[in-house]
């Protein structure tokens, strides 16, 4: 059998190192395009942030370098540089060089951690041209250089010192990556979230690429509720002040700010161990649960849901809202090395009790900001179900009239898509003069009542029942909603010819 299929026992190979790493990239940093490239440093700076939360960093610096290379430095604990006993090399090239060790699989070093799989930094060493790490540990300054994993020198004492922490310095290899320059911004950005959500903890990010240095320092003494702040910025608030939580229950840190805001749009983002999860998890099910719970429980108890079928929904409840939900877990359980989504099934539980108990307490005590709150979701419930119910008569009457065109619309003789344009034009005399100078075989015309409503500031429901909205609609043939169907569409051109006023601006804007 071997013989016949050629597989022999040569044919399996031993990856020694980190040689997985750089034969699979894509399996341990997600890709090898620019965010992979920002992910082995988001892997560095993560180690950072870690000794933040364990309470022994108070600062972190990174470095964007005139060579391309990236520098990011910590005055945390130090890596340890004694000899492993089991590896039997120094255990800064240890945690280094082997792809599981590191102080994060056990609950010794770190109680929580982002690193997960204590991967994280072995990853940017195998996916670096080259890689320094200098650490102050125990009054001695030692140094190591690898490169493309691989240690060029034993651990080497160059001074002493009465300071701790650790200072990697790495470039990315361009045999790996499909572009090696980081982003300055993107960095910021990255530097912001983490010290939003490690209040105290100051962050500088230096961009020495240019002759005039750029500089950032980031330092939120409120944490995520400066955080809050900082999303809403340029919104209407509902209240002063976020809403600030931070409890433990069952070994599970759970720290949330939320505020609501006039808009409608939901925006809640989360966070496992500092981590970005942007597909939530089970903390971002928990929260929702608690939401629904809470406001629902009070508008029934102060009777506001008059004209409400039942209770509201979720989407009720949340719209306007800005929240950021924080967990500290000992053993998270992510969707892959990316930590992409929390899957913890006990982290659930947690966050819906720990949030619908203080969100019932600050209902109860701030019952003005409770009342707007409740009215406005109970106004999105009624409106949605205006919206439903004139969506299904347009869709009722679309299917009743499907050949019949708007009254107005002059339609063109050809059914082809392709070559059909569509002039929608300000008034019965625009349309009249148009109509006279068209060529009727490819083109269509349909006059609207002078200056319509801005559908952007509306609901849908009052939408769905303006007659110049529906005669669009129905002339392009594409249907709304649920039955929108893209390919039906009658005209590949479109063109408005507003009349050169103020209301034509408004109309083509």
């Amino acid at each position: 059998m071997a013989e016949k299929s050629g597989y022999k026992v040569s044919d399996i190979q031993v990856l020694k190192g980190l040689e997985a790493v750089r034969k699979r990239p894509a399996m341990y940093i997600g890709s090898t395009d620019k965010h992979g490239l920002h992910h082995i440093f988001t892997e560095i700076l993560d180690n950072s942030v870690d000794e933040a939360i364990a309470g022994y960093c108070k600062n972190i610096w990174v470095f964007l370098n005139k060579d391309g290379s990236l520098t990011v430095k910590d005055n945390g604990r130090g890596i340890p540089v004694d000899k492993h006993p089991e590896t039997k090399v120094s255990t800064l090239e240890t945690v280094m060089t082997n792809l599981h060790a590191g102080g994060k699989f056990e609950k010794g070093a770190y109680k929580v951690s982002g690193g997960l799989h204590g991967v994280g930094m072995k990853c940017t060493n195998a996916l670096s041209e080259w890689m320094q790490t200098t650490v102050h540990f125990d009054g001695g300054i030692y140094t190591q250089r690898y490169e493309r994993g691989v240690p060029v020198a034993p651990v080497k004492r160059i001074g002493d010192t009465k300071e701790t922490g650790t200072e990697h310095t790495f470039a990315p290899d361009p045999t790996i990556f499909s572009e090696t320059e980081f982003d300055f911004d993107a960095i910021v950005k990255k530097c912001r979230q983490h010290a939003y959500l490690t209040a105290g903890l100051r962050i500088s990010v230096i961009d020495q690429t240019e002759e005039e240095e750029k500089r950032y320092d980031l330092y939120f003494e409120d944490g995520i509720k400066s955080y809050v702040q900082f999303l809403n910025i340029d919104s209407k608030l509902i209240g002063e002040e976020p809403l600030y939580i931070n409890k433990t229950d069952e070994d599970v840190v759970v720290e949330v700010a939320m505020q609501y805001t006039d808009g409608m749009e939901e925006d809640v983002r989360c966070y496992t161990n500092n981590i970005v999860n942007p597909e939530g998890g089970t903390h971002l099910a928990g929260f929702r649960t608690a939401v629904t719970s809470a406001f629902n429980n009070y508008a029934q108890k102060e009777e506001l849901l008059r004209g409400v079928d039942g209770n509201l929904n979720g989407d009720d409840v949340r719209e306007g809202l800005t929240a950021v939900v924080s967990v500290k877990v000992a053993d998270p359980q992510f969707e892959g090395q990316t930590k992409i989504k929390l899957n913890n099934p006990e982290v659930k539980s947690v966050v819906a009790r720990v949030v619908r108990d203080e969100i019932t307490t600050y209902l109860e005590e701030n019952p003005k900001e409770a009342k707007d709150i409740v009215g406005k979701a109970v106004l999105a419930n009624k409106a949605k179900a205006a919206a439903k119910a004139a969506r299904d008569a347009v869709i009722r009457k679309s299917a009743l009239e499907s050949t019949t065109l708007p009254g107005k619309l002059a339609d063109c003789t050809s059914n082809d898509p392709a070559v059909s344009e569509l002039f929608i034009v300000e008034g019965d005399s625009a349309g009249g003069s148009a109509k006279q100078g068209r060529d009727r075989h490819t083109q269509a015309i349909l006059p609207l009542r002078g200056k319509i409503m801005n559908t952007q500031k509306y609901r849908v429901d009052r939408v769905l029942s303006n007659n110049e909205f529906n005669d669009v609609t129905t002339a392009l043939g594409v249907g709304i909603g649920e039955t929108l169907d893209i390919s039906k569409l009658r005209y590949h051109k479109i063109i408005i010819m507003s009349d050169a006023d103020v209301d034509g601006l408004h109309i083509t804007t």
